[in-house]
């Protein structure tokens, strides 16, 4: 399987592990402190917040071991000892704790010291992945942020990776870090008319139309990855979701009813479609 479809199937699994996985213990972006960003005058949140809501949430004995390890990164002063801790730390955050964002943050911070283009774009995709289905700015804008340094390292390692690239763009897109987004938008929209079969810069044109209401050119870059993926139950949701939107009732209710046919062991997804395929009839 070629990488960028691994991209976009592991986006379509992404939602899933937002909603099982790491939503009981994830820190609000709204009980963090948020500040002003001078750069798009858009309220933006610190990673120390963040940090501090979440260890909240942590047991005394796991507050402790993580206090061992906060003072292992404060006294080391070689290179590898600190990627080893940061590691450490990120599977604190992910094993133990099962949150994302700390999680994300020091696999990030181990990724920025090893400064290969494996290590940045695995953390970058799965920030990336994650600003693609939260719906809080404040969150999309520190995804995107933090997305956006390790991809610019990691083009500047590879510059003809086009998932990077495509990757960097929906930073662009979704996490308004600029008040120029068609930067983002023309890239990608380059990347999938020299190749159409890249599925990872339709699903971002696709989800980018959608947030800016263009639902009829959406729903054409989600068929296009239903054409190669018939059982990409992310896009086929989408491409439902677009044509309810431009009250194509017919074919809203065509793509739901095949989404069900697909989900098998989710009985909440399964009576949250039927309950729009009845509203649709």
């Amino acid at each position: 399987m070629k990488k960028q479809q691994l991209l976009i199937t592991g986006i379509g699994f992404i939602l899933v592990i937002v909603l099982f996985f790491f939503t009981k213990t994830v820190p609000a972006a709204s009980a963090a402190k948020k500040v002003i960003n001078p750069a798009t005058d858009n309220a933006t949140i610190q990673f120390s917040d963040i940090l501090a809501e979440a260890k909240k949430k942590i047991t005394i004995q796991q507050n402790d071991r993580l206090a061992g390890l906060e003072n292992a990164v404060t006294r080391g002063n070689v290179k590898e000892d600190k990627i080893h801790i940061y590691h450490q730390l990120a599977r604190f955050w992910g094993d133990s704790a099962r949150m994302f964002i700390p999680y994300i943050y020091y696999t990030a911070e181990a990724a920025k010291l090893e400064n290969s283009e494996k290590s940045l774009t695995f953390a970058a995709q799965q920030m990336v992945n994650r600003l693609l289905v939260v719906s809080d700015a404040t969150m999309q804008n520190w995804l995107a942020t933090h997305a956006k340094v390790l991809l610019d390292k990691a083009i500047e390692i590879n510059p003809n990776n086009d998932s990077s690239k495509i990757s960097l763009g929906a930073c662009y897109m979704f996490g308004n870090i600029s008040t120029n987004p068609m930067q983002g938008i023309l890239t990608v929209r380059e990347i999938a008319q020299k190749t159409p079969n890249n599925l990872y810069a339709q699903l971002v044109l696709g989800l980018g139309g959608k947030k800016s209401g263009q639902y009829d050119k959406a729903a054409e870059h989600f068929l296009i990855i239903i054409k190669q993926q018939p059982e990409n139950i992310d896009a086929i949701l989408n491409a439902a979701e677009c044509y309810e939107l431009m009250n194509n009732k017919p074919e809203a209710i065509k793509w739901y009813t095949t989404a069900k046919k697909l989900i098998t062991n989710n009985a909440d997804a399964i009576k949250e479609i039927d309950k729009r395929i009845n509203e649709l009839k």
